[in-house]
C-alpha cells in the first residue's frame, strides 16, 4: 500500500502539492491524472525518493522494489533481448556466477533459486514483451545502437515491464508506442498483478488498465475506484451536488443575512436575530469547484471546395534513396473523407503522409491533385522545430507581414494565446502548449485536406476532446495517424492499414482490429521493424542465426549438466542419511527440490533438442 499524508511540494517557488493526502492499496492498477503541470511528474520523483517533500511524508512497505522507464534510453553494442534480460538483476547476477561457481553447496542454491523466480523462462518472456511492443525476432537480436532514439525508448519500457517490479511507474509510456504497441500495453497492464501507476491522457488506456484513478486538482489528491469513465461519471456529478448544495447556501445565507439586518435593532426580535447571527458564523462556506475551461482548437473552413477526388495515387511507388517503402499504390481520397492510418510504426505510414502532403516526391506512377488543393500537415518534429526563442506573436507575425498589432494578436488568440501568453517564448512553453502553436502554423491556410501524424502526444484528455470536436467540426477531409484509440473512434470513419509496401482498407472498425493485433501477438506473429530509422525494408525470408543458436546450445548443455550435479547430491543426501524418522520435513523438502530439478532439466532437454534440429536444418540447406 502506498499512504500520503498531508503532502507539500514546492518547485520553483510554485505549490504544486498543498496538504495532499490519499491512500493506494496494495496491489492497486492506479492511472493518474490532471491538467498538465499538476504536479504529476513531480509525485513520481516523490515516490522515487528523487525528490524530498516541504512537508508531510509518503509511506510504503519497506524493501519495496519500485521500477519506472529510465530517463536514457539504452544505446550500446547489446543486443535488445540481452538489455531487456538484464534488468532482472538477480537473474543476472546468479547466471553469471553460475557460470564461475564451484562449490556443490552454493551451486545447489543457485540452481534452486534460479528455479523459484522462473529464471529460464525469462528469455522467451523478455521476447514475448519485445515482440509486444514491436521487436520481431530478428530485431530483437540487433544490438540497441542499431535503432532511434524513439525505439531505443520502447526497449528501455520492455525493460522495467520485465523486472516486474513491486510498484511500477509509468509516465505517458504510450508517446513512442504506434496503436498496435498501445495495444498490446493495455492488455498487459490490465494482467499486471502488481501495484501500478501510470501517468496517461490516453482515455482509452485508462479504462481498459485500470481500477483507480488517482486525480491531480488544485493542489489535492482524490482516489476515485474505477476506470476513467467512471470517474469522470462520478466528478461530474459531484461537481453538480456541490454547486447546487452552494446555490442552496448562498440563498440560505442572504435570508440569514436580511433578517438579522432587518431585526437586530428590535427588542422583541433580538433572541431569533441572534440566534442566526450564531447560525450563521457556524455556516461552513460550501467550494463549488468551476473547471477552468480548456482553449478549444479551430480550424479555418477551406475557402473554396475542390471537386472530388482531391488526391488520386495512380500506380505510384515512393521511399528514400534506392529503397522502396510504398509500391504501385491505386488510391483515391474525396473532400468528406475522414481515414485513419493503422499499422505499426515503420510501416511506411509517416511515408504515406509525407507523399499526400508533398514533402516527399514519387518514384513511380502519378499523383493526380488540383493545383488549388492546400494541405496542412502536423508531425511531432514540427513541434521541436519551432523557433524556441520566438514567442507565438512572433510566429504568426510572420505569416501577416503587413498586419496591424491588434490584428495579429486577435489571430494569436485564436489559436490559443490570449493575453500576456502571446509573448511567452517557446523554450519556456510545455509540451502541450507548443503541440498547440504547431497545429494553429498546420492549419493556417484553411486546408483542404488535413494530416495529422500524433498530434496528441503533449496534450491532456480534456485538450484532446477538444481537437476531436474541432476534427468533427471541420469540413475537409482528414488523415490522422494516432495511437490514442478514443481519438480515432470519435473522428474517423474509415480504417487503412499500411504494411507490406501497400495501403488497404481494413474490414472491420477498432474492436475487429484490437482482436487481431492481440490475437497475432498470442499466436507468435511478430511485427516487422527496420533497421536505424526504425522503417522496414522488403520483406526477406527467415534467416536462422547459426551462431546465437550454438551459444544457446551450449548454455543449455551446462544448465543440463548443473541439473545432473545437483540430482546426485540430493541422491547421495537421501541415500546417507539412513531414513529420516525423525526429519520428515526435510525428507519432503528434499524431494520437492529434486522434482523442481528434474523439470527444469526436461525443459532444458526439449529446448536443447529443438535448437540442436534447427542449426541442423540450416547445415542441410
Amino acid at each position: 500500500m502506498i499512504q500520503i499524508e498531508d503532502l507539500t511540494c514546492r518547485v520553483a517557488g510554485r505549490v504544486l502539492l498543498d496538504r495532499a493526502s490519499a491512500f493506494l492499496p496494495e496491489g492497486a492498477r492506479v492511472g493518474v491524472v490532471g491538467r498538465n503541470g499538476t504536479g504529476k511528474t513531480t509525485l513520481f520523483k516523490l515516490l522515487a525518493g528523487d525528490i524530498g517533500p516541504d512537508d508531510g511524508s509518503v509511506n510504503m512497505p519497506k524493501g519495496l522494489r519500485l521500477g519506472r522507464v529510465a530517463q536514457e534510453a539504452p544505446s550500446g553494442p547489446e543486443p535488445l533481448i540481452e538489455v531487456v534480460l538484464a534488468a532482472d538483476k538477480e537473474r543476472a547476477a546468479l547466471m553469471a556466477e553460475s557460470e564461475t561457481c564451484v562449490d556443490p553447496d552454493r551451486i545447489s542454491d543457485i540452481v534452486t533459486r534460479l528455479i523459484d523466480i522462473d529464471a529460464y523462462e525469462a528469455p522467451s518472456r523478455a521476447a514475448r514483451i519485445l515482440s509486444g511492443l514491436g521487436f520481431d525476432d530478428e530485431a530483437q537480436q540487433r544490438p540497441c545502437s542499431d535503432f532511434s532514439g524513439g525505439w531505443r525508448m520502447r526497449v528501455a519500457l520492455a525493460a522495467v515491464l520485465f523486472s516486474e517490479p513491486d510498484l511500477l511507474l509509468l509516465d505517458e509510456p504510450t508517446n513512442h508506442l504506434d496503436l498496435e504497441g498501445t495495444l498490446w500495453l493495455q492488455d498487459y497492464l490490465a494482467k499486471y498483478p502488481r501495484t501500478t501507476l501510470v501517468i496517461s491522457h490516453d482515455r482509452d488506456l485508462l479504462n481498459a488498465s485500470v481500477d483507480h484513478i488517482l486525480h491531480f486538482d488544485q493542489g489535492k489528491l482524490t482516489v476515485w475506484k474505477g476506470n476513467y469513465d467512471a470517474f469522470d461519471r462520478m466528478r461530474r456529478e459531484k461537481l453538480a451536488l456541490d454547486q447546487k448544495a452552494a446555490k442552496a447556501q448562498a440563498e440560505e445565507r442572504a435570508r440569514l443575512e436580511a433578517f438579522i439586518a432587518r431585526f437586530k435593532a428590535k427588542a422583541s426580535k433580538a433572541t431569533q436575530a441572534q440566534s442566526r447571527v450564531k447560525r450563521l458564523a457556524k455556516m461552513q462556506p460550501i467550494n463549488a469547484v468551476v473547471e477552468s475551461s480548456v482553449v478549444p482548437f479551430r480550424i479555418p473552413e477551406p475557402e473554396r471546395e475542390l471537386a472530388p477526388p482531391l488526391v488520386a495515387l495512380d500506380g505510384v511507388s515512393a521511399g528514400y534513396g534506392d529503397r522502396t517503402i510504398l509500391h504501385k499504390l491505386n488510391i483515391r481520397i474525396d473532400p468528406d473523407d475522414r481515414i485513419a492510418l493503422l499499422g505499426s510504426n515503420g510501416n511506411g505510414k509517416s511515408t504515406f503522409a509525407k507523399l499526400l502532403a508533398n514533402r516527399l516526391q514519387a518514384s513511380v506512377g502519378r499523383v493526380n491533385k488540383s493545383d488549388k488543393m492546400l494541405v496542412g500537415f502536423f508531425a511531432q518534429h514540427h513541434v521541436e522545430d519551432l523557433d524556441v526563442e520566438g514567442t507565438p506573436y512572433d510566429h504568426i507575425r510572420r505569416l501577416m507581414p503587413t498586419a496591424g498589432d491588434a490584428q495579429v494578436r486577435g489571430k494569436v488568440a485564436q489559436i490559443g494565446f490570449p493575453g500576456d501568453k502571446a509573448n511567452t517564448k517557446v523554450g519556456k512553453m510545455s509540451g502541450g502548449e507548443k503541440a498547440r502553436l504547431a497545429f494553429g502554423l498546420a492549419v493556417w491556410h484553411a486546408p483542404h485536406l488535413l494530416i495529422l501524424d500524433e498530434p496528441t502526444n503533449h496534450l491532456d484528455i480534456d485538450s484532446r476532446e477538444s481537437l476531436a470536436q474541432a476534427l468533427n467540426e471541420y469540413a475537409g477531409a482528414v488523415i490522422l495517424i494516432s495511437h490514442d484509440r478514443h481519438l480515432l473512434d470519435a473522428t474517423a470513419d474509415r480504417l487503412w492499414v499500411v504494411g507490406g509496401g501497400g495501403v488497404e482498407p481494413f474490414d472491420g472498425d477498432l474492436d475487429d482490429y484490437r482482436k487481431y493485433i492481440l490475437s497475432a501477438e498470442g499466436s507468435g506473429k511478430s511485427k516487422k521493424v527496420g533497421k536505424g530509422t526504425g522503417m522496414s525494408s522488403e520483406p526477406a525470408p527467415k534467416r536462422i542465426d547459426v551462431g546465437a543458436l550454438k551459444k544457446k546450445i551450449a548454455s543449455l548443455e551446462e544448465l543440463m549438466a548443473t541439473c545432473d550435479r545437483e540430482l546426485a547430491r540430493i541422491d547421495a543426501e537421501l541415500a546417507a542419511g539412513g531414513g529420516f524418522a525423525d526429519k520428515p520435513q526435510k525428507a519432503a523438502a528434499l524431494g520437492v527440490k529434486r522434482a523442481e530439478v528434474e523439470r527444469a532439466k526436461a525443459e532444458a532437454e526439449e529446448t536443447w533438442l529443438e535448437a540442436s534440429a534447427s542449426v541442423e536444418e540450416a547445415a542441410a540447406a
